[in-house]
């Protein structure tokens, strides 16, 4: 296909995808007025009275950025249809994420997920974990805002600077008008957007390659339809293996103990809702998984004899999916628009709950640390002032990553890397009740050093494609890679760099569990007594449901058994957990 068939952003497309933005600042305006006599802690956990149905939206749209809307076709283009194995990874991270770690935080009270680690360690690991988290948050964000802009820019024609700071100032606008609940109601909006975009493309793309049945030909033909690969070489980018296992441990890294994630959780009225958000969730993840999944089959049957990633008409592969769309909506004034509105629907959703994220845990972790007598009105205009300063920091980061050049991907990375330490360490708290304040941290510190040693090397040292393995494509395709000619490396590269991606978080927590357990041990673990019931779960009690006995030793004697009495003398007001010292003494 040529270039100069393809159309531009005409008025149209600029009106549709201006109504994204609208409506999601009219969100804002309309929480910011009705909350407004409301105390501050509508603010950021919306009063702990949000339902499951627009917490379960808000969650699905947060995940499924521009990164996935753009990406994940492209991937299928390029390497088959195997992404739709993340559908395990899903699965297995939402049931350990509500039956494993939600019920602990929401029990716990707590409005920031690193207050956690206070009360279980020591407060220097809560201020390690949350200094991470706020970084790897704001670098991430700002990519996720950058990268998606460049690539519609340079297909679209779309303003790149206009859409950056236009999605930085709408997000930080609602944010600091509405706090969570806009952030929710909002996401809930824009997760029916990244829908109908989607289906839009779906449609006329199928429309266009001949109808369903003649792209199913053309992907089993290609290669697209092999799924299942069991090959249990770690070396290998995509296999059954790496992406439910290793997608498992990189989604659940940046998930289930993910402020983001966690805050809107706590938000729910009760446990039963937080839950249910959950699942719900789940199924938005997998309609997303699934569109995004079908686009890219739908993508290949429509370019199978003229490539324009081997033609160089784009020169990135988040380029592709744009490239397409404008090729196939490019003659309908307002369809561009719409899947333009559909990629930065992902984008907001994703900065606008990262925001809201980095200004809880700032001013949980570290403005009350300081200020412990702030009146509701000062918490109030403190949590909105925060909104203010990490919306201006993530449009600045996504403004520096156009000057980083191919650093954006290893920026992507980090998320990932910083993930399986994280949960390493909340794992180390919740379901090792031996686990000590030194054992915490230093397990933490391990696991960020050999998580980035991977990240970074991989970075440094790319995997040949004989390990990632992409598909031919065009009617001529590439050429294998002739393992006569294979570049000389030295074994590092060709084995530790070279593993799968998905594997990074994988290490991380294996890293952190190990030399946490290890260090707790060796410097005296915590005692039984210490430990708060209601911090741990009973994950043993699957293994060790016949014996009382055994139940006691793998739980290092702590009560995990105790029935737990909340009081919520204010809706406002946290939680307080009674516990009776009766029952506290194991018999």
């Amino acid at each position: 296909m040529d270039d100069e068939q393809l159309g531009t952003f005409v008025s149209w497309d600029y009106v549709v995808f201006a109504c994204l933005f609208v409506v999601s600042s009219g969100i804002g305006v309309f929480f910011a007025v009705k909350e407004r006599k409301n105390p501050s802690s509508e603010f950021l956990v919306g009063g702990r009275q949000m339902t499951c149905g627009p917490v379960a939206l808000s969650l699905t749209a947060s995940f499924m950025s521009a990164v996935t809307v753009l990406g994940a076709p492209s991937d299928v283009y390029r390497f088959g249809g195997s992404f739709i194995l993340f559908g395990v990874a899903y699965t297995f991270v939402v049931i350990a994420t509500a039956e494993l770690f939600v019920p602990v935080f929401y029990r716990s009270g707590i409005t920031s997920t690193y207050e956690y680690l206070e009360i279980r360690f020591c407060k220097g690991v809560r201020m390690a974990a949350t200094l991470i988290y706020i970084l790897q948050t704001i670098l991430y964000t700002g990519v996720v805002v950058f990268a998606p802009a460049l690539a519609l820019n340079q297909v679209t024609g779309f303003n790149l600077w206009g859409s950056i700071f236009a999605t930085g100032i709408v997000c930080t606008f609602y944010c600091t008008l509405g706090g969570l609940k806009a952030v929710v109601w909002t996401d809930a909006f824009q997760m029916v957007v990244m829908v109908v975009g989607f289906m839009t493309v779906l449609v006329q793309g199928t429309r266009k390659t001949g109808g369903a049945a003649s792209v199913w030909e053309v992907a089993k033909n290609g290669n697209r339809l092999d799924i299942f690969d069991f090959d249990p070489d770690p070396l290998r980018r995509h296999t059954f293996w790496t992406i439910s296992v290793g997608g498992t441990f990189t989604w659940l890294g940046i998930y289930g103990v993910n402020q983001s994630t966690i805050q809107r959780c706590i938000s729910c009225k009760t446990e039963t809702h937080a839950k249910l958000a959950l699942y719900f969730n789940l199924l938005g993840l997998l309609v997303i998984l699934v569109c995004a999944v079908f686009s890219g089959l739908i993508m290949y049957a429509f370019y199978t004899n003229c490539d324009p990633w081997t033609a160089q008409s784009v020169t990135a592969p988040d380029q592709l999916m744009p490239y397409f769309v404008m090729e196939i909506l490019g003659d309908y004034p307002g369809l561009p628009g719409l899947f333009v509105a559909c990629a930065f629907s992902g984008t907001l959703s994703t900065v606008a709950a990262s925001i809201n994220a980095l200004a809880t845990v700032t001013y949980e972790d570290f403005v009350k640390q300081c200020c412990t007598n702030l009146s509701n009105k000062a918490s109030g205009w403190i949590s909105k002032g925060l909104c203010i300063v990490f919306g201006v920091a993530c449009t600045t980061m996504a403004v520096a990553a156009s000057y980083m050049g191919g650093v954006v991907q290893a920026a992507l990375s980090i998320h990932g890397m910083c993930g399986g330490p994280m949960l390493g360490l909340f794992s180390l708290g919740i379901i090792f009740p031996w686990t000590n304040s030194m054992g915490a941290a230093g397990g933490l510190i391990v696991g960020i050093a050999m998580s980035f040693w991977a990240g970074v090397g991989a970075f440094i040292y790319p995997a040949l494609d004989i390990n990632t393995r992409p598909l031919s494509l065009s009617m001529e395709g590439f050429s294998n890679l002739d393992p006569t000619t294979l570049p000389s490396r030295s074994s590092l590269a060709d084995h530790w760099y070279s593993m799968s991606y998905l594997y990074y978080s994988a290490v991380g927590f294996s890293a952190t569990v190990t030399a946490g357990l290890l260090i707790s041990f060796i410097t005296g673990h915590t005692r039984s007594q210490d430990v708060k019931p209601w911090l741990l779960r009973p994950v043993c009690n699957l293994f060790c449901f016949w014996s009382k006995k055994y139940k006691k030793m793998c739980w290092c004697g702590v009560h995990h058994e105790l029935k737990q009495v909340k009081e919520t003398k204010d809706r406002h007001v946290s939680m307080v957990i009674k516990v009776s010292i009766s029952e506290y003494s194991i018999t």
